[in-house]
């Protein structure tokens, strides 16, 4: 390798390392998991119930027990027949939240709904006449830097 060779790799090295040195201009914050639902026709005023009763005081919960930042529910308008009408936000301090998570969230949404896992499973199974579950979401807020 000749002088004008070796001072190009050096220089590229230099180079390298200076960008990885600089500070990027976001951080990463809170996790969503956005989940988009479908509500079936003439059944929008028992989901919403259904969420008042049972959805939110697991929401409140999680919330108490530091398993979760927040939770939101947004209604949307539906560009087409399959599109979601609802959207169901639960936020999570970071992506490590989710290793455990069942471990940690199940017994708290047992608890309050007084409910047996077999039990709760037959009442999600019976939200399928209020809803359909059209997918979930996982996006990572990015928090720029001031």
């Amino acid at each position: 390798m000749n002088k004008l060779q070796k001072g190009f790799a050096v220089l590229l090295l230099t180079m390298s390392g200076v960008v990885c040195a600089q500070e990027l201009p976001y951080s990463e914050g809170p996790v969503s998991v956005v989940t988009r639902v479908k509500v079936m026709d003439g059944q929008f005023d028992n989901y919403m119930a259904y969420l008042q009763k049972s959805y939110r005081p697991v929401m409140e919960a999680q919330k108490k027990a530091g398993n979760i930042l927040s939770y939101s529910i947004y209604d949307a308008s539906p560009q087409g027949p399959s599109d979601a009408d609802l959207y169901l936000v639960v936020r999570y301090p970071n992506m490590a939240s989710f290793d455990g998570q069942r471990q940690r969230m199940e017994p708290v949404g047992l608890r309050i709904n007084n409910q047996t896992r077999e039990q709760a499973n037959e009442a999600t199974a019976s939200r399928g006449k209020m809803r359909e579950i059209l997918g979930s979401e996982v996006v990572r807020e990015l928090v720029l830097a001031p």
